[in-house]
């Protein structure tokens, strides 16, 4: 994979053998246990603390830190956490805490991630952690001279921004470039880069853009507007490969190669139609969202990131693509993902805290690349379906099973329900 540029390849720490209980992410007929038998494998193969499993088994936000945590509280809203099985990233085995409300999207990830095991695992890297601060600078007068002093004064600015953020730069983090932008018929806007280290950045870049705007401000000749981050933080993307056997994607009397061809084909509609782009990317959220959420992270700016991201030449096109090569399926996905290990929500939500842990997730960039191999996978199920079964078989038996209430809590899941989990 590529190293140019201000790419990071993060490799995480070697994994357990495989098939042993403790570290692996592959436990096969997890699916058919109840609910306190899959807790107690997940005692045994997660390593957690006793806090991490107390918390996860506890289930949910007491009303008081939900009162901290937001305005007005009056109760708590739930949603299921599962585990994502059998991914593999980067060489290493990762349990996947993925929380979301709809059916078949945490079944259909370990299916997938259980294909792309077989072909190596997901082998992922991070750009380092930049977002970017927006100032906007309005009533310009001669704005090509502006941009030509703001450029010449590159170098103090960032050391004046740098003392904006003492505790980020001594976390080795920081303002790592100025670039001035004409915006319209009579905007200049300044973007400042900042290396955020584990935090998402938000707050950061927010600070640091208030700061500077006089300064910015000042040294134009104009006044300031707008000043606050921008989420399409296209200097802190990560990127995904997969390769897939193509005989493992058999199905339904499909033969694997059949359902790789049909699959490429699907990825290519996407990239010619934004309609289909646009299903195309929610398969991928599916697998990025429930992760992003269970971590206590911002899901609605790694949305509007993405999908930004995805419209950014002018038309709007699919995160991922698949082709066919030999014989495996190889697939490809590069997207923002600006995710922080530390601060905001981490600080008081306990099973956060926990789903974190679970991945063992050392920095933002490794966390990152957790969240978009499930990204990848959710897509990779959605095509493999739509190439052979078609998308409602799998979807709707699990879908009946939810709203169903004559089986107890914990009980055992339907043979439908192994089939779109392909049994992992």
């Amino acid at each position: 994979m590529s190293t140019s540029g201000s790419f990071t390849a993060t490799v995480f720490p070697d994994a357990s053998t495989e098939g042993s209980p403790e570290g692996s992410s592959r436990l096969p007929g997890f699916y058919k246990l109840g609910l306190k038998d899959r807790r107690t494998v997940l005692e045994l193969s997660a390593g957690l603390s006793r806090a991490d499993l107390t918390a996860l088994i506890a289930g949910g936000l007491d009303a008081r830190t939900a009162d901290q945590m937001v305005e007005n509280a009056i109760t708590v809203y739930g949603l299921p956490l599962g585990l994502g099985l059998n991914f593999l990233v980067n060489g290493r085995d990762v349990l996947v805490p993925m929380a979301v409300e709809e059916p078949s999207v945490i079944a259909a990830a370990s299916n997938a991630a259980r294909m792309v095991r077989a072909g190596g695992g997901f082998l992922a890297e991070a750009d380092d952690p930049i977002m970017t601060a927006q100032v906007e600078l309005l009533g310009v007068p001669q704005r090509a001279e502006a941009v030509a002093r703001l450029e010449a004064a590159a170098p103090t600015l960032l050391e004046e921004a740098n003392a904006v953020l003492p505790r980020l730069v001594a976390r080795g983090g920081g303002v790592r470039g100025l670039e001035v932008r004409e915006s319209g018929a009579d905007r200049l806007v300044v973007h400042l880069h900042v290396d955020c280290r584990d935090a998402m950045g938000a707050n950061i870049v927010n600070t640091l853009a208030e700061a500077m705007a006089g300064p910015l401000a000042a040294l134009s000749g104009g006044y300031h507007g707008l000043r606050i981050l921008t989420n399409l933080c296209d200097r802190r993307c990560v990127r995904v490969t997969a390769r897939v056997p193509v005989d493992i994607l058999a199905a339904n009397g499909f033969e694997g190669a059949e359902v790789a061809e049909g699959i490429e084909a699907a990825s290519r509609f996407a990239e010619e139609d934004p309609y289909r782009a646009a299903t195309h990317n929610k398969g991928i959220m599916n697998g990025v969202d429930p992760v992003v959420i269970a971590t206590g992270n911002d899901w609605r700016g790694v949305e509007a990131g993405a999908h930004a991201f995805a419209a950014r030449n002018g038309s709007y096109g699919p995160l991922a693509t698949w082709r066919v090569s030999a014989k495996e399926l190889c697939g490809d996905l590069v997207m923002p993902m600006a995710v922080g290990t530390v601060g905001g929500t981490l600080r008081l939500h306990p099973i956060a805290r926990a789903a974190l842990n679970l991945t063992r997730a050392r920095t933002a960039q490794e966390l990152a690349m957790v969240i978009a191999s499930a990204g990848l996978a959710s897509n990779l199920a959605a095509l493999r379906a739509l190439a052979s079964e078609g998308i409602q078989r799998g979807h709707m038996a699990l879908h009946n099973r939810s709203l169903s209430f004559a089986a107890p809590l914990g009980g055992t899941r339907s043979t439908s329900d192994a089939t779109i989990e392909g049994k992992a």
